[in-house]
C-alpha cells in the first residue's frame, strides 16, 4: 500500500506551480574577501572576460583596448557602483530559447500553431504578457493568461529546467564572484515568476545565497519596460538608483532600467545591437562572459584605473611586458607591444602563463602573497571539509539508533518544513475560504490506485511520546465529526525504542488511552520510510484514491486538521469517488472479560495514611480514587466513574483519569492531579466534599499565569509522576502561592 502513497513529479510540479512566493528574499551579505595591494600608478592591470588576461599598461596616459562591444561611456563620468542588477532569462540562464519552446508547447495543446519566432517581440515582459501577447497575435479566443501561464511552467519545468541541466551562460558565476570580491551587492531583477526564477538558478548551478536579493514577477502589476522591479531590488538592497547597474538582453529591460535613471550593459544573446541601441544602453557586450569587472566599476576605462589581479597569475608572455615606471623608453616599447598584440597572442600568453623578459620586483612579491592567500584558504577548506565529515561520522556512530528513523523523503521533509502548505498564511481566514483554498490544492493531484473510496488519516504515533498522547483529543474530535462520513483514522504505532515494539505491549496502550480506530504496528519502521515521516507525532491525510493529500507535524493542529478532513470529504464527494460502506471494527476492549470484571482498570498512582491504615488508588480508567485498608479491603470510593469536571460530595464528583496523589495527614487532605482534565483537586477527608484548586479543565497556554484558582488554566498537567507535600515551611509557602495562581 504504501508505495503509492508518495506523490508523484508531477503532482510536485503542479504543487509548486500553485505555491506563493515573496517578491524578494534576502541572503547574507558577501563575505569580504582580502585582495592584494594595488601595484603603482605606472602598473595599472586590467582582468578581461572570464578568462583572467592580466594587461599591463606603461603609464596613466596610455590607455589599453577595452572589451568588444560599443562604449557609451568611462573614465570619471561613469561614476559611483555599488550594485548590479541582473536579468535572468538570457543573462544568468541560457533559458529564452527553451522559454520560447515551452510557449509553442502550449499553444499546441490548444490547437494553435505559432512558432519560437513569435514570442521574440514579448521577451522579457513576464509569462503572462510573452503568452497572452502571442495569443493576441493570433487572434485566440477566450484565452485565459493563467491557465496558461500553469501550464507554461509545468511543460517548462519536466521539460527544459532540470536541476543543473547547466543552462547557465559561460561566466556568469565567474562575474558575479568578481562583483561580490569587489564589494558589489548582487541581485537578480527578473520579470519571471518566482517559481521560474529558482527552476532556472538551480538549472544553471547558481546557489540563490549568491545573491543578496531576488525579485521576481509575482508582486508586480506593471513589469518591463516600467522601472518597478528595478527601483523594489534597489531599495530592496537599500543602495541609491544612481549607484546600480543593470545587465540586460531584452529591449523591454534596457528601457526599464532607463526609466529607472539606472546605467545598463545590454547584451546581444537575444536581439541584435542595433535593436537594443534603440534603448540607450550605457554599453554593449555579446555575453555576460564578455562583461568584465572593469566594465561594471568604471564603463570600460581600462587606462585610468586599478583592478588588481588576484591569485598565482604570472605577467603575461613573450608579447606582454610588465615594467617599473622608471623604465622610460622601453616602457613605452612594451606599452606599443601591447597595443599591437594581436588575440592570438592574448590567448597564447594566456595559455603558456609566464612572464616576459623583464617584471616588476612589486608584482613578484605581491604574486608571492597572493599564492599563499589562496593556498592557506585552499589548506582552511580542505581541513575544514574533513573537520566536518568526520564530525558527521562522530556524531551518526553516538546516535546509530535515532539514524535508523531517518530516511531520504523525511530528511527533505525536515529541511522543506514538515507541514504541507496549504495551511501557511491562513491565521483569520473564515472557515468558507479556507476550505475552498483547501479543496483547489486537492484538485492538483491525480487518480491513485490504493485505499479507494475513503479519506484516512494516518496517526504515526508510539505510546512513549507525550505529545502523541495530547493528540488524541483531537483525534477523538475528528472522528466524532465525520463518523457518518466514509472518513477513518488509522494509528501507525512506529515504536522509538525497541521495548515498545511489543505487540501486547502496543494493545495495553490501545486499551489504557482508549483508542477506538485501527492500528498498526509499523515495527520495521516501513510506513514511515516510505511516507518521509520524521517526527512524533505526525499526521498524513491520504486521499479515496491514494495519494497524500498533507502532512502536519506535531501537536495543537485540531483546527488544521478538521479544515482538510472536512475540505477533503466535500471535495471528493463532488467528484463521486466516496463510497460510504461500513467499515467493520472488533475493538480489543470488547475481547477481554478481564476489563469488564477488574475492579481496577490501569490504576496510575498510590498513596499511604499509615496512621488511619488507609491506601489511596487511583484507578485511573475508571476516572475515581478508590480506598482501601493496607489489606486491600474496600473502604469507599470518590467519584462517580464518569468523566468530567465536578466539584462535590464523594458520590456526585467527577474526574477524567486521575494520577498523581498526595496525602496530608494532618489536614486529612488528599490532593490528585487530575491529568485530563489539568486540574489540580482536593480531597477533604474530614467534610468528604472534593474541590478543584486550580485549572478549569482546559490545557492553557498562559506562560505569565496570574489566575486565581480555576481561572488559572494550566499549561500542562497530564501523567505527572506525583505530587510532593512540602517538608519545609518555606517550600510549603511557594506551593501555597503556586495554588492560589501568585
Amino acid at each position: 500500500m504504501a508505495r503509492h502513497l508518495a506523490p508523484s513529479s508531477g503532482s510536485l510540479h503542479r504543487l509548486l506551480s500553485s505555491r506563493h512566493y515573496p517578491p524578494a528574499s534576502q541572503a547574507p551579505p558577501p563575505r569580504p574577501l582580502l585582495l592584494p595591494k594595488p601595484l603603482s600608478a605606472a602598473m595599472q592591470l586590467q582582468r578581461r572576460g572570464r578568462r583572467g588576461v592580466v594587461v599591463a599598461a606603461a603609464s596613466a596616459s596610455a590607455p589599453s583596448p577595452s572589451s568588444p562591444g560599443t562604449e557609451v561611456a568611462e573614465g570619471p563620468a561613469w561614476g559611483k557602483v555599488s550594485a548590479v542588477l541582473f536579468d535572468m532569462d538570457g543573462v544568468l540562464c541560457n533559458s529564452e530559447e527553451p522559454s520560447r519552446q515551452a510557449g509553442v508547447d502550449v499553444f499546441a495543446e490548444m490547437g494553435v500553431e505559432v512558432t519560437v519566432d513569435d514570442f521574440v517581440p514579448f521577451m522579457g515582459t513576464g509569462e503572462a504578457n510573452f503568452l497572452g501577447g502571442v495569443a493576441r497575435v493570433k487572434g485566440v479566443k477566450y484565452f485565459n493568461p493563467e491557465s496558461a501561464k500553469k501550464r507554461f511552467f509545468e511543460i517548462y519545468l519536466d521539460k527544459y529546467a532540470k536541476p543543473n541541466s547547466g543552462i547557465g551562460f559561460p561566466g556568469a558565476l565567474e562575474l558575479i564572484m568578481e562583483c561580490k570580491n569587489a564589494g558589489l551587492k548582487v541581485a537578480v531583477a527578473s520579470s519571471a515568476d518566482r517559481i521560474k526564477v529558482d527552476a532556472n538558478l538551480a538549472a544553471a548551478g547558481l546557489p540563490v545565497s549568491l545573491f543578496d536579493a531576488i525579485v521576481s514577477a509575482d508582486a508586480f502589476e506593471n513589469l518591463k519596460p516600467a522601472p518597478d522591479i528595478f527601483l523594489a531590488a534597489s531599495k530592496n538592497l537599500g543602495v541609491d538608483t544612481s549607484e546600480c547597474i543593470v545587465i540586460e538582453d531584452a529591449l523591454a529591460g534596457v528601457q526599464a532600467a532607463k526609466a529607472a535613471e539606472m546605467r545598463c550593459i545590454a547584451v546581444t544573446t537575444t536581439l541584435e545591437e542595433d535593436a537594443l541601441q534603440q534603448g540607450s544602453p550605457s554599453l554593449i557586450r555579446k555575453n555576460i562572459g564578455d562583461v568584465s569587472i572593469n566594465d561594471i566599476l568604471y564603463g570600460g576605462s581600462n587606462a585610468r584605473h586599478n583592478t588588481s589581479s588576484v591569485g598565482c597569475t604570472r605577467v603575461l608572455g613573450s608579447d606582454l611586458k610588465t615594467v617599473n615606471a622608471d623604465e622610460g623608453a622601453e616602457g613605452s616599447e612594451n606599452s606599443s607591444s601591447i597595443r599591437n598584440a594581436s588575440p592570438e597572442s592574448l590567448n597564447g600568453a594566456t595559455n603558456a602563463g609566464v612572464s616576459g623578459t623583464k617584471s616588476s620586483p612589486i608584482s613578484k612579491t605581491e604574486g608571492k602573497e597572493s599564492c599563499r592567500l589562496l593556498g592557506s584558504r585552499r589548506e582552511i577548506l580542505r581541513y575544514g571539509s574533513l573537520g566536518v565529515a568526520v564530525s558527521c561520522l562522530f556524531v551518526a556512530a553516538r546516535n546509530w539508533k535515532a539514524m535508523q528513523f531517518a530516511s531520504p523523503k523525511g530528511l527533505l521533509n525536515f529541511f522543506m518544513g514538515g507541514n504541507s502548505s496549504i495551511f501557511v498564511n491562513n491565521e483569520g481566514d473564515s472557515l468558507s475560504s479556507r476550505a475552498q483554498q483547501i479543496k483547489k490544492y486537492l484538485a492538483d493531484f491525480e487518480s491513485g490506485l490504493d485505499l479507494k473510496g475513503r479519506v484516512v488519516l494516518l496517526d504515526f504515533w508510539t505510546y512513549c511520546c507525550i505529545n502523541c498522547m495530547h493528540v488524541l483529543p483531537d483525534l477523538e474530535f475528528v472522528e466524532n465529526k465525520y463518523k457518518d462520513k466514509p472518513f477513518t483514522v488509522v494509528g501507525v504505532h512506529s515504536a522509538k525504542f525497541d521495548n515498545e515494539k511489543d505487540l501486547d505491549a502496543i494493545r495495553n496502550a490501545v486499551l489504557r488511552y482508549k483508542i477506538t480506530h485501527p492500528v498498526v504496528n509499523d515495527g520495521d519502521m516501513y510506513l514511515w520510510r516510505e511516507l518521509g515521516v520524521n517526527s512524533w507525532p505526525t499526521f498524513v491525510l491520504i486521499g479515496p484514491n491514494g495519494k497524500v493529500l498533507a502532512r502536519i507535524s506535531g501537536e495543537g493542529h485540531r483546527k488544521d486538521l478538521d479544515d482538510v478532513v472536512g475540505a477533503a470529504l466535500e471535495f471528493y464527494e463532488d467528484k463521486k469517488l466516496l463510497r460510504n460502506d461500513p467499515l467493520p471494527l472488533a475493538l480489543e476492549k470488547d475481547k477481554d472479560s478481564r476489563l469488564l470484571t477488574s475492579p481496577l482498570k490501569f490504576p496510575g498512582k498510590l498513596a499511604l495514611d499509615v496512621e488511619n491504615n488507609r491506601l489511596f488508588i487511583s484507578d485511573s480508567n475508571h476516572n475515581r480514587i478508590v480506598v482501601t485498608n493496607l489489606e486491600g479491603q474496600f473502604i469507599c470510593q470518590v467519584g462517580s466513574s464518569e468523566e468530567g469536571l465536578l466539584d462535590g460530595p464523594f458520590d456526585a464528583a467527577l474526574f477524567n483519569r486521575p494520577q498523581g496523589l498526595s496525602y496530608n495527614s494532618k489536614k486529612n487532605i488528599l490532593y490528585v492531579a487530575d491529568t485530563e482534565n489539568h486540574a489540580l483537586r482536593e480531597i477533604n477527608f474530614v467534610d468528604e466534599t472534593v474541590r478543584t484548586l486550580a485549572g478549569n479543565g482546559t490545557k492553557g497556554s498562559d506562560y505569565k499565569g496570574g489566575g486565581q484558582g480555576t481561572d488559572q488554566a494550566w499549561l500542562d498537567f497530564s501523567f505527572p509522576a506525583t505530587i510532593l507535600e512540602p517538608s519545609y515551611q518555606k517550600f510549603r509557602l511557594i506551593f501555597m502561592k503556586l495554588l492560589q495562581g501568585k
